[in-house]
């Protein structure tokens, strides 16, 4: 095991979009970081990308399967020796199609990931967080702005992510006992892959297809960063960060 005074956390969907761009601004602070997704060359890729050697690990992880949460807690505790951070970000979103449409398979697979993959994940901190020395850490939930308010022909992504709200609340509380600090970030509007439908144009509420503006991804990881350092004395339960123009607020 091995033994460091920086800090430790794992990142999961840290392949691409949000999670790599947490990932790199982690490992630019000094941190220790396990980087967690389902395929392994694009975890490679940011480990190369950041320049961090030794202080980054891969682990190919499917947050869905219980057994794969587990052993990336266990590799990440046998490496580095205790978790401080989770940046709980994996997930998916499913076809833009009527509700009616889309299928059980579909629903089952947002959920899969975005809800139940997200409470294993948590569940794993808990236990490995608890009984650390000295104990605690914290806990950063991937909302998104559908936390709160969904966009047209979104019902499996935006029922997890109200969800996700849920989450964060309980674990919140139930993690006080522990000097376990829980949050949520909500995005709008990061230019990763998934986002780039809006900069081409995507459906609004009033039937129109509208091109949106989108922020750089790299401020979503200083936003992180910015959660991850706070001290255990203090949390910042939900944080909001969007591009400043983007239809959200009001009536757009």
């Amino acid at each position: 095991m091995t033994t460091t005074t920086s800090k430790i956390a794992i990142v999961t969907g840290a392949g691409t979009g949000i999670g790599k761009a947490a990932a790199l601004a982690l490992l630019e602070d000094g941190y220790r970081v396990v980087l967690a997704g389902r395929r392994a060359e694009p975890l490679a890729e940011v480990i190369a990308l950041s320049g961090a050697g030794e202080r980054a690990l891969a682990v190919p992880t499917d947050v869905s399967d219980i057994d794969s949460v587990r052993a990336l807690f266990e590799a990440a505790v046998q490496a580095f020796g205790r978790v401080d951070v989770l940046f709980n970000n994996a997930g998916v979103s499913a076809p833009g199609i009527p509700l009616e449409d889309l299928t059980l398979a579909q629903w089952r697979n947002v959920v899969d990931i975005n809800l139940t993959g997200m409470f294993l994940c948590i569940q794993q901190a808990f236990r490995v967080m608890k009984a650390q020395t000295p104990r605690g850490g914290r806990i950063i939930n991937n909302g998104s702005i559908s936390a709160t308010t969904p966009r047209p022909n979104s019902i499996a992504y935006t029922s997890t992510k109200h969800a996700v709200q849920g989450l964060t609340k309980s674990a919140s509380l139930d993690g006080r006992k522990y000097d376990i600090a829980v949050g949520q970030i909500d995005v709008g509007n990061a230019a990763t892959d998934m986002a780039q439908k809006m900069a081409a144009g995507i459906l609004q509420a009033n039937g129109d297809i509208a091109i949106e503006p989108l922020m750089d991804v790299s401020i979503v990881g200083q936003s992180v960063l910015y959660m991850a350092n706070l001290p255990l004395e203090a949390n910042v339960m939900f944080h909001t960060v969007m591009a400043t123009k983007m239809p959200f607020a009001g009536r757009g």
